[in-house]
């Protein structure tokens, strides 16, 4: 009796730690054929930015040339008047689905098509016709690249161009321990990259360009026995009580 009930734990124990094996695997995301050729680099050299439809801009005007820019000692600050030094609005310019975006005085532009220097000189020149040697500075402050896997679901704004997958990783926290460095998946729209961190030569292929809209997964390294414990550790105590609970009435 008690070798039947010791061959029946084991046979149970057995089966948690089969079912856990075949499904621990069930929350890994993007998931490529096991015959499918993952291109191990994307092509991308470094670019300028060109303005989209959606893309949020932000516009700061300034004149003679942005001479208020570079005031290291105040001089301009002090002529202001108290009143007039405080803090302007500060909105935002949407690039709508046209590719127009509406700016103070000057109304609809085109801006589609075109990169934030471009843009930059075009608003220049616009505004020249009400200020003295405009100099304009212009941003895009709504791209971003998610990243999900083993450093959490963030999201990591693209605060200039060119941005690196290593510069994304370093903002979402770095690979960690319970990440696989050899397999960093990401996702640009229909297409899909693998990059391997795990060597030099490997960052040197991989630490490609990111563009906005990428998604960055990093897939966690699993444990399928400690994740089974984990899991299924009250079943397996339960389990273990009630059977140490029957060789001792058997025994008796």
């Amino acid at each position: 009796m008690k070798r039947l009930l010791l061959v029946f734990s084991q046979a149970v124990l057995a089966a948690i730690l089969f079912t856990s094996c075949a499904s621990y695997k069930a929350n890994i995301m993007f998931k490529v054929p096991e015959d499918a050729t993952l291109q191990k680099q994307a092509e991308e050299v470094q670019r300028n930015y060109v303005i989209q439809k959606n893309d949020m801009l932000k516009l700061d005007v300034y004149t003679n040339k942005g001479e208020l820019i570079i005031d290291p000692d105040f001089n301009l600050m002090k002529e202001i008047p108290v009143q007039n030094a405080q803090r302007r609005p500060d909105p935002n310019y949407l690039v709508d689905v046209n590719g127009v975006a509406k700016f103070p005085m000057l109304g609809e532009l085109k801006v589609e098509g075109l990169t934030i220097r471009q843009t930059e000189e075009i608003l220049q020149k616009e505004y020249a016709r009400y200020y003295t040697d405009p100099f304009v500075v212009l941003q895009y402050i709504n791209k971003r690249v998610i990243v999900l896997g083993a450093p959490g679901g963030q999201v990591i704004p693209l605060v200039n161009e060119n941005v690196t997958l290593a510069e994304v990783l370093a903002l979402a926290s770095g690979i960690e321990n319970n990440a696989r460095a050899t397999n960093i998946r990401v996702l640009r729209g229909d297409q899909y990259f693998v990059a391997d961190f795990s060597t030099i030569a490997g960052y040197q292929k991989s630490n490609m360009i990111m563009q906005p809209g990428d998604i960055v997964y990093v897939e966690p390294i699993r444990r399928p026995v400690s994740e089974a414990f984990r899991d299924y550790g009250v079943i397996v105590s339960v389990l273990t009580s009630l059977t140490t609970l029957i060789v001792v009435l058997t025994s008796l």
